[in-house]
């Protein structure tokens, strides 16, 4: 369902990605993990078409990302992506539940029809008692519930998570693990996720293990 090719991505004179090529397909959890620096978050960045490669393509869909015009796509990631990242990025003057409709909203559906979604997701990530509450009022982990019911309230075919549970404690971070697993068995939708927590990364069904601005090795879960 997602493939990418032969990428690659400087900043000047620095290579943070060289010729990575890989595979994912449809309901795959997967996780990319390795040292600070790899190139981890560059590839997710790709991977989304949040940037653009130096040399290579990525194919979603059967649809290549990069021939697109940027405002194509855009509209492309509302519909088919979702994202989640280690700072929840929720707009503060919003509450749970207008946060969680915005990528309804932006796709223009009916304010009606994005609440309800918004309301059915939201209690599905356990936060139906504070969807009228601002991100100031939730925790940690709530706000990250809420970041993440807002990536899958369009039901996107692939979710894409960089380093999604960096800023929680212990607990709250074994929480979000699991709730990724039941969104993914619940909705069958591919979650590719960057991250040092090696308990997640041993939870996915691969694991690409970076090094250098390369894929160094896979792992598959169980062997």
């Amino acid at each position: 369902m997602l493939s990418a090719r032969q990428l690659s991505k400087k900043y000047g004179q620095l290579t943070v990605l060289s010729n990575v090529t890989l595979d994912i397909g449809k309901g795959e959890f997967v996780a990319i993990a390795g040292p600070s620096g790899a190139g981890k978050s560059t590839l997710l960045h790709l991977l989304g078409a949040l940037d653009f490669p130096d040399t290579g393509q990525v194919k979603l869909m059967d649809q290549e990302l990069f021939r697109l015009s940027r405002k194509k796509q855009a509209a492309f990631r509302n519909k088919h992506m979702g994202f989640v990242f280690q700072f929840h990025h929720l707009l503060p003057e919003f509450t749970a539940l207008e946060n969680v409709c915005m990528p309804l909203w932006i796709d223009r559906q009916p304010k009606d029809e994005a609440i309800e979604a918004a309301k059915k997701i939201l209690k599905t990530v356990g936060l139906s008692h504070r969807m009228d509450h601002k991100p100031s009022e939730l925790s940690g982990g709530e706000q990250q519930r809420v970041a993440i019911a807002r990536a899958i309230v369009h039901q996107p075919s692939v979710i894409f998570a960089d380093e999604p549970s960096g800023n929680l404690d212990t607990a709250n971070a074994k929480a979000i693990h699991q709730l990724f697993f039941e969104l993914r068995d619940l909705y069958q939708q591919t979650f590719v996720i960057v991250t040092h927590n090696e308990e997640l990364a041993a939870m996915a069904d691969r694991t690409f293990m970076m090094k250098d601005g390369q894929l160094e090795s896979e792992r598959i879960r169980g062997n």
